[in-house]
């Protein structure tokens, strides 16, 4: 894999991840790929950047009235942010790789540089806005059916500590398995691996309490 890589042949690819203006999606998806990374092994909040827009939607966040136009709710902002990288990086890539040697070098060149960012920026929002309205009701039944009938049940921390602010929690459904998030109360603090019981549910937060397993049975 890295001979391929490596391969002088893969010149042209990197020059062109690396130029303006693909290289602004570069930069943003590997971001993004870095964070799931990080989601993956416990050290983040998957939907750290979720926003509540009830509540945002009274106020002027410029984020929750753009979210809120194009119909984005529903969804992770993360991947919301994810597939906006991406759609966007493809469709600059490409536009650039078979298009730009047609264009002669100079300020002609750069205009076109210009275009292909806002008409790629726009392709991704147009295709992430259809994305996400196929998904949103899927993310909707899995947190109604995540609310039922889990409290009072187990789970183990799946990041690196919980505290008042910050934690998930892996529950055994007898399926996938549910990643909550959770929180301690504030004279608690778990690290990964500890077992917690889910007691009570914060719907303003969209996170779970939890005390520990050896507290809820004494």
């Amino acid at each position: 894999m890295f001979a391929i890589l490596l391969n002088k042949g893969m010149d042209p690819f990197y020059q062109n991840i690396s130029s303006f203006p693909t290289a602004i999606f570069t930069f943003i998806l590997g971001i993004c790929i870095l964070y799931w990374l990080f989601a993956v092994l416990g050290v983040v909040d998957i939907d750290m950047l979720d926003i509540d827009l009830e509540n945002e939607a009274a106020t002027p966040n410029a984020i929750a009235g753009v979210m809120l136009k194009f119909g984005l709710n529903g969804v992770p902002v993360t991947i919301i942010i994810s597939f906006l990288s991406l759609f966007g990086w493809l469709a600059s890539y490409y536009s650039v790789h078979y298009l730009s040697p047609l264009i002669p070098e100079g300020l002609l060149n750069i205009l076109f540089r210009v275009m292909v960012l806002i008409l790629a920026f726009w392709f991704a929002v147009l295709l992430t806005v259809m994305v996400v309205k196929l998904l949103s009701p899927f993310f909707k039944k899995i947190e109604h059916q995540t609310f039922k009938n889990i409290l009072g049940q187990s789970a183990v921390v799946r990041t690196s500590k919980v505290t008042t602010s910050f934690g998930e929690a892996f529950l055994e459904d007898g399926g996938a398995g549910l990643i909550l998030k959770v929180r301690s109360s504030e004279d608690q603090t778990f690290s990964k691996g500890d077992k917690v019981v889910l007691l009570e549910y914060l719907e303003n937060e969209n996170v779970y309490r939890v005390i520990s397993e050896q507290d809820f049975t004494s």
